[in-house]
């Protein structure tokens, strides 16, 4: 039997990505197996976001490495792969497939040249790609949410970001290929639906039906979807319509994931941004001034060259004006390809880590202040874990896309994965709710529930892009 494992590392499309792959290889008669040593294929699905994403690559690569006389096959994936190109192979000659995101379509064909014995295969696009992102099947591995990638790639070359180098130009779907999976994935049982893209409301349909806030609603609006997300958007495409939509269709999470990088309209104009403090504080006002409680997050990155006290003060200031439910803060690390790893690296690493300190401090002393709000609130939440920890309770995800833990009743049945129930919050953490389950959990579809056994349906993807 022609077995795989893969490992994934990365955001949530890097995951989704490892569903297609995983759709197609089961399609073209493989076996997912749970551990390396078991499979003949050993894919590392791999993210260039982060500082040192490749030497990562390369340091598993080396683990690897005391398998190859077993007759394993080795592949990189995913954007190391794209940026990386054929130099794995010369760093790591016993890896024999080398593919980024945009040639999942042509897996088949790579995985027959495979089995023939080539060992020098690569999948690598250059920026101008049309290469459809989607596959023709998609392995579901979550029990309770599906994703669906919308747009595919960037175009909006921020100066410290790899992105549109290792994901090529922005592509993407029409919008009833995105509703004809959507109607697909509520057929097979999923009551949570989450819209994926680099930029995802830079959404553009090619049919030129529907904007991104009207494919927003259309998804809400299926039968049996109970919650829609998205992410990530982009300030710049970010439009007062997308919080009215929020605000008119109750399916649509009221969570919003914009991210600023830098609160200094300086430091984002050398970021390369294209737009300002005020540009971005006016969409928050929108956000704000919805008739829901919309929950706001954001990435923030400190140290970027050229950033002065001065500047570090503003996106303090910003982070205390906005009052983000959480953030994802990191210090700058210049990625290959950038414009701005020609620029001088000029903050100290010291002074990085001590922004990045503070940065993270205040950001909890305004989560515990957020979070204070829900204290005797009722909230419904999915359940996504439904084994009790060490204290007795489950976990499961507000609409805001909060975890909360929860206790049953004495009477109440242990809930599934994937249904949903009303919690009475008693308790406040800064990243966290606690409380007490207050109604019966609502059970998932007889498909949703063979879908949680089954862990791999296949669910035919859209018509792709066009």
């Amino acid at each position: 039997m022609k077995t795989f494992y893969i490992e994934t590392f990365g955001c949530q499309m890097n995951a989704h990505d490892s569903e297609k792959v995983v759709g197609t290889l089961l399609s073209e008669g493989y076996a997912q197996v749970p551990d390396e040593a078991d499979a003949g294929l050993i894919l590392y699905n791999t993210c260039s976001i982060r500082d040192k994403a490749e030497q990562k690559v390369f340091h598993r690569l080396n683990e690897y490495k005391r398998m190859q006389g077993e007759g394993k096959k080795f592949a990189v994936i995913g954007c190391v792969a794209q940026q990386e190109g054929t130099k794995i192979f010369e760093r790591a000659p016993y890896v024999s497939l080398v593919a980024g995101s945009s040639s999942y379509r042509n897996l088949p064909a790579m995985l027959a040249r495979l089995e023939a014995g080539e060992n020098r295969i690569t999948g690598l696009d250059d920026r101008q790609t049309d290469e459809a992102f989607d596959t023709e099947f998609t392995a579901r591995t979550n029990p309770h949410r599906a994703y669906i990638t919308i747009i595919e790639g960037c175009d909006k070359f921020c100066s410290y970001c790899v992105v549109p180098y290792t994901r090529g130009k922005e592509r993407s779907r029409t919008s009833a290929s995105v509703l004809a999976e959507a109607q697909r994935i509520a057929q097979s049982g999923f009551t949570e639906i989450q819209l994926l893209g680099q930029n995802v409301n830079s959404y553009r349909d090619p049919s030129g039906k529907r904007s991104f806030a009207e494919l927003l609603t259309a998804v809400g609006e299926i039968n049996g979807i109970r919650r829609v997300r998205f992410t990530t958007s982009h300030p710049r495409d970010f439009t007062k319509d997308i919080v009215d939509a929020i605000d008119a269709v109750p399916t649509l999470c009221d969570h919003v994931h914009l991210p600023v990088q830098s609160g200094s309209s300086d430091v984002l104009k050398a970021m390369q941004r294209e737009y300002t403090r005020d540009w971005y504080l006016e969409r928050i006002a929108w956000t704000k001034a919805a008739k829901r409680d919309i929950s706001l997050t954001s990435d923030i990155i400190v140290g970027f060259p050229g950033e002065t006290d001065s500047d570090f003060e503003q996106t303090i200031s910003l982070l205390e004006i906005v009052g983000y439910d959480a953030i994802y803060g990191f210090k700058y690390s210049p990625r290959p390809n950038t414009p701005a790893i020609h620029m001088h690296d000029s903050i100290p690493e010291d002074v990085k880590i001590q922004r990045l300190a503070i940065l993270n401090q205040r950001q909890r002393e305004i989560q515990r202040e957020n979070y204070a709000r829900h204290l005797d609130q009722s909230m419904e939440v999915m359940v996504e874990h439904a084994t009790p920890n060490s204290r007795g309770q489950l976990t499961g995800r507000s609409s805001q896309n909060k975890t909360v833990n929860f206790t049953l009743s004495p009477k109440s049945t242990l809930p599934t994965v994937g249904s949903y129930l009303d919690v009475r919050i008693a308790q406040v953490f800064p990243s966290s709710l606690v409380g007490e389950a207050i109604s019966q959990p609502t059970a998932p579809s007889p498909a949703a529930l063979a879908q949680a056994a089954l862990n791999a349906r296949f669910t035919p993807a859209s018509e792709g892009v066009h």
